[in-house]
């Protein structure tokens, strides 16, 4: 075996995402087992360098995890040649000016979403990847979920039949910050910072929504903010000018409407903080993060309303668990895997810029959509 190290420049290590499953559950698990295999004798040996605005926070990070190399300053990162890949899981406003920086220095890049603010942006990073020559990829982490993969096999098995429709419910309680300390960062509230709940999950919805079951060609939104003060990191009280809650409708190509409601304003009453229910003519199936239900037509009870007698059994108790059959990593480490794969044997991957442009273009015409009350075709992009 040849061991192979490639350096990976990691901005935005010290929040939640960035550290938690990009760091320790994907780069440092990839170390822990050895390198990623690429089966041809290859073995490579991530070497991750942190990257962010905190000196204090990104050495600690560092000593904690036995990591030698983290700096502050990016350029001085991205001038050097011996770095191959540049992450970034930092805040959303400066994401495409520091892509740009990434790719003009002629690095790979692998990146969280959205990957601009707006989709003009979004589509010229992925021009500018292309006329590069450098290898992009963009996190879609929700279509590597063990409940989103079972929907997958079921799908691909023809369980369904035809699919009429999906309906998905996502969302918590944000506690406010006042008496009980947020949960999200507080510039995820704040639209001049990038913040609101379209912006961060209709990427997320487009990419669900375009891999299972086909291209969106619509969508009809209301975003809103249902609590409209809240408190930062510093137990200030702040304005929230973005987003917290919204409601979408999406049709797809071949028929399928899709309904997913998205909400920081929500008390769960679900078994996973994210679901999907797809409904078809030969069965139904409800998926969540890792666990998918099913009820096929030959099983389907004959439900009669009556309102003058309560229900004497639970609809619940009359699906089927989906068994798991096989053994399911973290998703965002098989992404990473399938990116490195990508980058250093030349495997398949469609998950680049381009299809992170979707995603900003489902956010900016979801928003557009509640601000004129109408519903909007979502044109075809390409470079």
């Amino acid at each position: 075996m040849t061991r192979k190290t490639v350096r990976i420049a990691m901005n935005g290590v010290t929040g939640r995402m960035g550290y938690r499953q990009h760091l320790v559950r994907s780069i440092l698990a990839l170390r822990e087992q050895g390198g990623l295999d690429l089966g041809d004798g290859t073995v490579l040996w991530p070497e991750p360098i942190l990257v962010g605005r905190r000196e204090h926070a990104l050495k600690a990070l560092a000593e904690k995890h036995g990591l030698e190399h983290w700096s502050t300053d990016i350029d001085e990162v991205l001038d050097d040649d011996s770095v191959d890949i540049f992450f970034d899981a930092a805040m959303t406003s400066g994401r495409e000016e520091v892509l740009k920086k990434a790719i003009a220095a002629g690095k790979h890049v692998y990146t969280e979403k959205p990957t601009a603010v707006g989709l003009e942006g979004a589509i010229e990073l992925a021009r500018l990847a292309r006329e590069a020559g450098v290898k992009s990829g963009v996190v879609q982490d929700k279509l590597f979920l063990p409940g989103l993969l079972k929907l997958k096999r079921l799908i691909d098995g023809g369980f369904f039949g035809r699919i009429l429709s999906v309906r998905g419910e996502f969302g918590y309680w944000v506690f406010e910050g006042d008496w009980q300390e947020a949960q999200r960062p507080s510039w995820n509230y704040r639209a001049e910072d990038g913040g609101g709940i379209v912006v961060d999950m209709f990427p997320h919805w487009e990419y669900v929504l375009h891999e299972l079951f086909g291209r969106v060609t619509s969508v009809n939104a209301l975003a809103t903010t249902h609590v409209p003060t809240r408190w930062d990191e510093d137990g200030k009280p702040y304005a929230a000018t973005a987003d917290d809650s919204a409601y979408g409708i999406f049709e797809i190509e071949g028929g399928v409407v899709a309904q997913i409601n998205s909400s920081w304003d929500v008390r769960v009453n679900r078994d996973e903080l994210v679901e999907f229910q797809v409904d078809g003519t030969e069965g139904s199936a409800v998926a969540g993060l890792r666990n998918c239900r099913v009820q096929h037509r030959s099983a389907t009870p004959k439900p009669v309303w009556n309102p003058d007698l309560p229900a004497t059994y639970s609809f619940r108790d009359q699906w089927q668990e989906v068994p798991d059959n096989t053994e399911f990593d973290n998703g965002f480490k098989v992404q990473w895997e399938l990116f490195l794969k990508h980058v250093y044997a030349g495997a398949d991957y469609h998950w680049d810029l381009l299809a992170g442009a979707r995603g900003v273009q489902m956010a900016e015409l979801g928003l557009k959509s509640s601000a004129e009350g109408r519903r909007l075709d979502v044109p075809e992009i390409s470079l």
